[in-house]
């Protein structure tokens, strides 16, 4: 390699030997600046070795000059927070969900709180912004399928829906009308005519008028007579655009044949009564609380 050097033409510099299709290295000198730093790096790796935990051996690791760790650290500065942090959890558990929303302090606290519980255990079905995907509720907007008063909200949140675990879960179930051979196939393609005419999507008169009658017979005693839906039932609004599952006939025809049987789980199981509070805050200010 080293027979390949020669001094460039151009720079006068001595070039390394190294050449890729015609194209040949120069033996620059790395900047001094570099150099310097890269000094100063390893001056402060030596001392970090020496003042920190790092080195491991059988049985153990060195313990550093200084007898800290990060990990010591982060224990000091969660003490630190809870500290901080315990006359606003105390207040916040005496607190009524009312007397939270109406106490800027405690409602700010709780919302941060509220915020953070809510990207951890609810963004993944909800959506990081709560605006719901496919079979998950919306939150940022006032429909509300069991409820949206500070009540309501956080007796969902605690016992879930359609759960196997909590007994109060809401627990009421559309017929599958297909499955459970109550209507007929013409027959559901009727009604669900009828339900898009309720939020003016229908394009057949026809076959509206006559799911109108099997709608009342079959449908009303929990939507209503209107579609106005009922929150008791956990039957949600007809008379408008906003669908769990698609507003489309196919969709309506699907879930009119098969019904939906959409879980939520008993979050009370998993979080204490403090943090599903803050869930309830933060859920209910989004936009839509009752």
């Amino acid at each position: 390699m080293s027979d390949n050097k020669h001094i460039d033409d151009v720079t006068g510099v001595e070039t390394t030997g190294h050449e890729w299709d015609g194209i040949r290295e120069l033996n620059n000198p790395l900047p001094r600046w570099w150099l310097w730093v890269w000094y100063a790096s390893i001056v402060f790796s030596i001392g970090y070795w020496v003042l920190y935990p790092a080195w491991p051996y059988p049985g153990g690791y060195t313990k550093g000059l200084i007898g800290t760790t990060s990990r010591m650290e982060f224990i000091e500065d969660m003490k630190k927070a809870k500290a901080l942090q315990a006359p606003y959890e105390q207040k916040l558990s005496q607190a009524t969900l009312e007397q939270v929303r109406t106490d800027p302090e405690l409602l700010e606290y709780a919302m941060a709180g509220g915020k953070s519980a809510f990207s951890v255990n609810c963004s993944q079905c909800h959506g990081s912004g709560a605006q719901g995907f496919k079979g998950f509720p919306n939150l940022n907007d006032d429909e509300w399928i069991w409820g949206g008063t500070l009540e309501d909200i956080n007796f969902t949140i605690t016992h879930g829906v359609r759960n196997e675990t909590d007994d109060e879960a809401h627990s009421t179930d559309m017929p599958a009308f297909l499955q459970d051979e109550i209507l007929t196939p013409s027959e559901i393609a009727d009604v669900s005519e009828y339900v898009m005419s309720l939020s003016g999507t229908s394009t057949d008169a026809v076959s509206s008028k006559k799911g109108q009658v099997i709608f009342a017979e079959q449908c009303a005693a929990c939507h209503q007579a209107a579609g106005e839906g009922s929150t008791d039932l956990g039957a949600p609004a007809l008379n408008n655009t906003i669908w769990l599952y698609g507003g489309d006939k196919k969709t309506i025809m699907e879930t009119v044949s098969n019904s939906r049987k959409g879980v939520m789980p008993a979050w009370g199981q998993k979080l204490n009564a403090d943090v599903i509070k803050k869930l309830t805050i933060f859920i209910h200010s989004l936009g839509g609380g009752q």
